[in-house]
């Protein structure tokens, strides 16, 4: 259940970063949750009034139109860090592990998160050329609710959010590279 909790709340990432981050903060301060004791500061005050504003600010500036496009280059690697993050932190593994920690965190929570971030910024990018940046904010606000209801389903349900989320991974993917191969076909 840790897996697929970690999994699933590093794919919540991809859509927006701190919303998975908050939550899992007000759980491990509540002790909903469990972390390697390394990671006890996930759960402390300063992380979750730091989270709540983070929060806050990142979903407010989504809709502000051009700048939701950049904060996609800087969401990308920022994805991949706050997923690997939760992963490491709740994937169990032996303290005299962290390497394995890590870099199992890194591979099944940062890559998830970053392959979804990389999608949404393509459908951004792609609401951005279609509506010039009016339709933006409704693709902002469905990230929205799929990170906040993906986030709340991850602890109710966390094995079917890990396999819907994979899914998605795969789903992202294979559209990307659809996407790519038409456009090497287009270009000779």
């Amino acid at each position: 259940m840790s897996v697929c909790l970690g999994i699933a709340l590093s794919a919540c990432c991809g859509f927006r970063i701190f919303i998975p981050l908050l939550a899992a903060s007000i759980a491990v301060y509540n002790g909903w949750m469990e972390v390697p004791p390394d990671m006890q500061w996930i759960g402390g005050v300063t992380a979750i009034i730091s989270f709540s504003t983070a929060t806050i600010l990142e979903i407010s500036a989504y809709y502000i139109p051009f700048l939701d496009n950049m904060l996609d280059f800087i969401a990308a690697p920022l994805a991949v860090i706050a997923g690997t993050l939760l992963a490491s932190s709740i994937i169990p593994f032996s303290e005299n592990e962290p390497l394995f920690r890590w870099g199992i965190g890194l591979l099944a929570g940062g890559a998830t998160a970053g392959t979804i971030q990389l999608g949404t910024g393509m459908i951004r990018i792609f609401s951005t050329k279609a509506t010039v940046g009016a339709g933006n904010a409704l693709v902002a606000s469905a990230e929205n609710v799929v990170a906040l209801t993906g986030t709340l389903l991850s602890f109710i349900i966390p094995i079917f959010m890990a396999i819907l989320l994979v899914i998605l991974v795969f789903w992202v993917l294979f559209r990307t590279i659809k996407r790519l191969v038409r456009h090497e076909e287009r270009v000779f």
